[in-house]
């Protein structure tokens, strides 16, 4: 991917995300469209991570020793829990990492 077509594709959300979730722009939108906008960074972490997690130069990682698979779903099981996002993350990186010591 080239620099120029990364800051064309970051101009576009940026623009998109200013515009309609902006309070002090004029676009209103109907509220069902304005709760979907704001579940697309999640969507959008999915999609970047879920590649990662999964997948291992083209091909799919075992489920037993996948450290990424393992550390995902214990940092879910965290998030949930926890409620405080640095602790959260501190304690996610620590549990991947040792999980990945271990496999």
């Amino acid at each position: 991917m080239s620099w120029a077509l990364l800051f064309i594709l970051a101009g576009i959300v940026l623009f998109n995300r200013y515009v309609f979730l902006e309070p002090k722009v004029p676009v209103k939108l109907p509220k069902i469209i304005n709760e979907s906008l704001k579940y697309s960074a999640p969507c959008l972490l999915i999609a970047i991570c879920g590649p990662i997690i999964l997948m291992e130069h083209g091909e799919l990682r075992e489920v037993s020793n996948n450290p990424y698979l393992w550390g995902a779903l214990l940092t879910t099981v965290f998030a949930f829990f926890i409620r405080n996002i640095v602790v959260c993350v501190v304690i996610s990186l620590a549990a991947f990492y040792v999980l990945s010591a271990i496999l």
